[in-house]
């Protein structure tokens, strides 16, 4: 007799996003999709749409790592060939101070992780009433 297959285990949770060194890389995760205008090493520029997962800063460069819509994979962008960023959650649109303002979304949002942990954390002691 043929036993019916089990339900599947449910998928592992994805790993806590965080900071990382890899070799001479710095990875400090992003999150965000961003439409960017990109010039690659030809000087062609396209539009992309770039559903962000890091921010890798190297030797001598800083890439904008993220899945391409339009190429159905992981790409690394160079960010000094970022010539405009429009973040359409925020209706931002930059043109200057690309790298700035990506690095500094990179540090709120791993501020708002550490809260999230933090308060997560927290738990009001067994027996005590909740304050109103």
């Amino acid at each position: 007799m043929r036993q019916a297959p089990s339900d599947p285990a449910p998928p592992a949770p994805a790993p806590e996003a965080s900071e990382r060194q890899e070799g001479r890389w710095r990875v400090l995760p992003l999150e965000g999709t961003f439409e960017i205008v990109y010039e690659d090493s030809r000087g062609a520029w396209s539009t992309r749409r770039v559903d962000a997962r890091e921010l890798k800063l190297g030797p001598g460069r800083t890439l904008l790592g993220g899945i391409d819509r339009g190429r159905g994979g992981y790409r690394g962008f160079r960010a000094d060939r970022i010539r405009r960023l429009t973040d359409p959650g925020s209706a931002t649109r930059i043109e200057a101070g690309i790298l700035d303002w990506l690095l500094a979304r990179a540090e709120a949002q791993r501020r708002e992780r550490t809260a999230l942990r933090r308060a997560a954390g927290r738990r009001p002691p067994q027996g005590k009433p909740l304050a109103a």
